[in-house]
């Protein structure tokens, strides 16, 4: 597995107050939903508010399954490492996903979003956007409210 993060320097600049999704793209060429879940060669990550996206970065696998939908006997893990790389993000966009790897992504916390023909990832950005503006739908509403409170334990009270 390699990974490429973008480190910022800058604070960032939406207010804890706007709600923020982090998503994962399965592509094969970093331009495009364009894979199923097993087989996805890379993984386009970017934060995502009503008004802004961000690639945050990408995950990419040397070693992937086919699109046959057979499960191999032979003990090789191909989805686990998947599933490790993508914990923190919200949402995960895919062509198609098994149901062993479905089951192991709702129990890292990311809700798998399956659509039905490949799509440009700005596409993807902006249908999520849309969502999260005005009257989010249900499923996506357990995701926003599913994020971890910010502490604010860390600031001292002083009388």
């Amino acid at each position: 597995m390699r990974r490429l993060q973008l480190v910022e320097t800058a604070p960032e600049s939406a207010p804890e107050t706007v709600p923020r999704l982090r998503i994962a793209i399965a592509t094969q060429d970093m331009k495009a939903l364009n894979a199923h879940f097993g087989s996805a060669r890379k993984f386009a990550v970017y934060d995502v508010t009503p008004q802004d996206s961000r690639f945050v970065e990408a995950v990419e696998f040397g070693t992937v399954s086919d699109e046959s939908g057979k499960h191999r006997n032979e003990g090789d893990d191909r989805i686990g490492p998947k599933v490790d790389a993508l914990r923190g993000c919200n949402l995960l966009f895919c062509l198609a996903i098994g149901g062993p790897s479905a089951v192991k992504v709702v129990n890292a916390r990311i809700h798998p979003v399956k659509l039905p023909a490949p799509e440009p990832i700005e596409a993807i950005i902006a249908k999520v956007q849309t969502m999260m503006t005005g009257n989010p739908p249900p499923w996506l509403r357990k995701v926003m409210s599913a994020q971890p409170e910010r502490s604010m334990a860390y600031l001292d009270e002083e009388d």
